[in-house]
């Protein structure tokens, strides 16, 4: 027996997963008329809360279709996942420390006990790799002068 119309859209809206690739967009055709959320529902991107009330997720849909028409957004990440991208500002905390994140050390290929120089300018904080190799040979020619 053939589904009607309106039971092809019931079905559409109970969906496991959400749609994705040339599917997705094909809905999202389908449906000029309905509000961005009624066609986040309808592409599967919700959950239902414990009251059975939709929450629509419009980022991630939003998402979906940006992928699904071939544009990359998240071209920074983390290795494993996690975090945030590097914004490259940092910030004077209350306790007057000014700390630098991880994704900057570890850009840098910094280790644990790497030493550095601060050199304070007019607005400005230079922040200079001290090389112990080089840094020990220079002190030893300094030596011999």
């Amino acid at each position: 027996m053939a589904k009607t119309t309106t039971e092809k859209s019931n079905a559409s809206e109970l969906l496991d997963t959400p749609l994705t690739g040339k599917a997705l967009l094909k809905k999202v055709k389908e449906l000029p008329n309905k509000s961005k959320k009624d066609t986040a529902i309808a592409c599967g991107y919700y959950t239902t809360t414990k009251d059975q009330q939709k929450r629509v997720n419009l980022a991630k849909f939003y998402d979906a279709v940006l992928q699904a028409k071939g544009v990359q957004l998240d071209e920074k990440t983390s290795k494993d996942g996690r975090g945030r991208a590097p914004t490259y500002r940092a910030c004077v905390h209350k306790n007057g420390q000014l700390v630098i994140g991880a994704n900057y050390t570890e850009e840098m290929g910094l280790k644990p006990g790497d030493e550095f120089s601060i050199q304070l300018g007019n607005k400005h904080i230079h922040l200079r790799q001290i090389n112990s190799e080089v840094e020990e040979i220079e002190d030893e020619n300094n030596e011999e002068e």
